[in-house]
């Protein structure tokens, strides 16, 4: 859930982080399931934003809480299936009450620091469960990939908001990179949805290489884009859910 309409490019880093330490051939990390080396690579974004709130930089604590919702959107369903209760608390009670403090003028950064402090808390207790728990099926993993790398085409539209192109233009570039790790499972599913989506990339792509581009036009040509990875997303999620 990326409620804040600053772009923030940290948030591109951190994702791109995380799959890189999951493609990894570390045996230590080979060890552990897909699900638990992607919550864990979302934990330093909290741990930053600690830092920030104890330094009472509230800049730098809402670029790490940026990175951290960008990242979390890509691993939240796995806290959401095994424990609801677990997840509300995590995103409508910690992370809302946090994105509203980060948002109001003269942030008060001593309350915001004990909310950061106990969502961390919280979140281990979210690590603490799943390593204690079976692991869920295969398929949540593949849903969890798909997420992983829209959450690149979230941060498009917020830096469209502000026409910052440049911002957008690299985070359109980091879902491209991403895009042939997971393209097979939506091909799996459907080439139709396959290929539409290549077609409405080409025509974002296009449209990003124009130094000033039309925003209007452009918001409208991710969104299109957008429906047409959700639509697969939304299918393979259903059937993850189905198989639960």
């Amino acid at each position: 859930m990326m409620k804040r309409v600053p772009f923030r490019l940290a948030a591109c880093t951190v994702l791109l982080g995380i799959a890189t330490v999951l493609a990894s051939d570390v045996p230590a990390l080979a060890q552990e399931r897909f699900e638990l080396t992607s919550i864990k690579a979302v934990r330093p974004t909290l741990v930053n934003t600690v830092n920030a709130l104890e330094r009472r930089d509230v800049k730098a604590a809402r670029k790490a809480f940026d990175s951290y919702d960008s990242a979390w959107n890509g691993v939240e369903m796995y806290i959401n299936v095994r424990n609801r209760e677990m997840y509300d608390v995590i995103e409508h009670g910690f992370q809302a009450r946090i994105n509203k403090g980060l948002e109001a003028p003269g942030a008060d950064t001593e309350s915001l620091l004990a909310e950061a402090k106990a969502m961390l808390v919280k979140f281990d207790e979210s690590v603490n469960m799943i390593e204690r728990s079976p692991p869920l099926n295969p398929r949540f993993d593949d849903v969890a990939r798909l997420r992983m790398v829209r959450a690149h085409l979230r941060e498009i539209l917020p830096a469209l908001q502000l026409e910052d192109f440049e911002h957008a233009r690299k985070s359109f570039a980091a879902f491209e990179m991403n895009w042939p790790s997971i393209q097979d499972l939506i091909k799996a599913r459907s080439t139709q949805s396959h290929a539409a989506i290549q077609q409405a990339m080409v025509e974002v792509s296009q449209a990003l290489l124009s130094e000033k581009p039309d925003a209007v036009t452009l918001v409208a040509q991710v969104n299109e884009l957008m429906t047409r990875y959700n639509a697969p997303l939304a299918d393979i999620t259903k059937e993850a859910r189905t198989r639960h």
